[in-house]
């Protein structure tokens, strides 16, 4: 018990301070509680035998487990002993000798514009629920924003005279994103044909509900995009982020500047961003080969 208290500190502990989403924390849970089945006494927790971590990332290395992965998995460690040693816990980090393994940075899986048109035109728009897809799918892309900013906007995020959104990022930190022409558009025809059909009591705060008047679940909507995209004839992998990824690459191809696409999707580091430069060049190289004479 006394362990299992000792986590929900650590855990309340990144939740006040750095402002740490629920999944985050969910995440950081599931690496702890593997990294204690793996001692198999909770009691180790905090004095762990040296072998005992490289002993478990081969394991899950033979288990087929990803690099990236065991990555997460060290990187929750690390900062929960960190803490451990400000809170006077213990003196020594027990898991300072173990490297971390370099993870080359994996490029996020977009869609060209064109699938982007085709998905955005999915949703029957004649019907309250495809009209308030259809809405979602268009604040998406035009936003970059991630599906839990997406889900968690209220009406009084939104203010469509002046074309701007108001998102409640990563650390509880905001920003203000700007609609576009055409989300806008879909957003005012929502508002006006599809939320009051959609909600038994229409002051309730969030702007795309889900059941009972609520905000929708993550699962919900990425249950609609995956419906939607077999609609439209999508066949390419995609992620929940996929309509987010693809609004950072069209910018950037579209000739938009680093720091600016870093400030829309709410990006602390710069470094995060540059991933899309990647996705850019590489799109580049394929359309040299596809078109020039001699590509």
């Amino acid at each position: 018990m006394f362990y299992t208290a000792l986590i929900d500190s650590f855990l309340d502990s990144l939740w006040l301070e750095r402002g740490a989403s629920p999944h985050t924390l969910a995440a950081y849970r599931r690496d702890l509680k593997c990294w204690l089945t793996h001692l198999d006494d909770a009691a180790l927790l905090l004095a762990p035998p040296p072998e005992a971590l490289e002993q478990l990332l081969a394991e899950r290395r033979a288990a087929g487990y990803s690099p990236r992965s065991d990555a997460r998995l060290l990187s929750s460690l690390r900062r929960f002993y960190r803490w451990a040693m400000l809170e006077s816990l213990i003196e020594n980090d027990p898991i300072s000798h173990v490297e971390t393994a370099p993870v080359r940075a994996g490029l996020p899986k977009t869609l060209d514009e064109a699938d982007v048109e085709s998905l955005l035109a999915a949703p029957d728009t004649e019907e309250p629920l495809g009209l308030r897809d259809r809405a979602m799918l268009e604040v998406l892309y035009a936003c970059g924003l991630r599906v839990t900013e997406l889900i968690e906007l209220r009406v009084d995020s939104l203010n469509l005279r002046q074309g701007v959104v108001r998102v409640l990022g990563k650390g509880n930190k905001e920003r203000l994103v700007p609609l576009g022409e055409e989300a806008s558009d879909w957003l005012e025809r929502y508002m006006r044909q599809g939320r009051n059909l959609l909600m038994a009591d229409i002051t309730r705060p969030p702007l795309f509900p889900g059941r009972h008047d609520g905000f929708m679940t993550r699962q919900t909507f990425w249950y609609r995009i995956k419906k939607h995209a077999v609609q439209a004839g999508i066949h390419k992998p995609l992620s929940p982020h996929t309509l987010r990824h693809a609004f950072a690459t069209h910018l950037l191809d579209h000739g938009a500047h680093l720091r600016v696409v870093q400030e829309l999707l709410g990006h602390r580091d710069l470094s995060t961003t540059q991933i899309y430069t990647h996705v850019a060049q590489r799109r580049l190289e394929q359309l040299h080969q596809q078109h020039h004479p001699r590509g």
